[in-house]
């Protein structure tokens, strides 16, 4: 006998909200997070073999993409660091109402923009 009715919240009957949002997103940038880690930490080792080999990589950061990655592993970081300020409020039992974790995931969502915006204008000012 088939039994057609799913027995956990289908993914057409299951609707999205905020802190779903931010929670696997936290989750996707933790990981991605620690990718750009570890390849930060592999571009500063190249130091020890030489100079021709760092400025290659020193290179890829003035093409487009090298500062779309830049400006996108500092967006991950950002929505990191907030959303685990988020979770620390959680940790001593604040902001578990409906309406207090709606309005701290979309401060977590354009904060995190924001916080990217500010980071990289001062980055800017500090490199010029």
């Amino acid at each position: 006998m088939k039994n057609d009715n799913p027995l956990s919240p289908h993914i057409q009957i299951y609707n999205w909200h905020i802190s779903s949002l931010v929670s696997i997103s936290h989750r996707i940038t933790g990981i991605i997070n620690i990718i750009i880690i570890t390849l930060i930490c592999f571009w500063v080792s190249l130091l020890l073999l030489g100079n021709s080999n760092y400025e290659l990589i020193q290179n890829f950061f003035g093409t487009f993409f090298g500062k779309f990655v830049i400006i996108a592993s500092a967006w991950s970081f950002s929505f990191q660091i907030l959303s685990e300020i988020r979770h620390l409020f959680w940790d001593f039992g604040i902001g578990f109402e409906l309406k207090t974790s709606n309005i701290t995931g979309l401060i977590v969502i354009f904060g995190s923009f924001i916080l990217t915006i500010f980071i990289f204008i001062l980055g800017r000012n500090l490199v010029l």
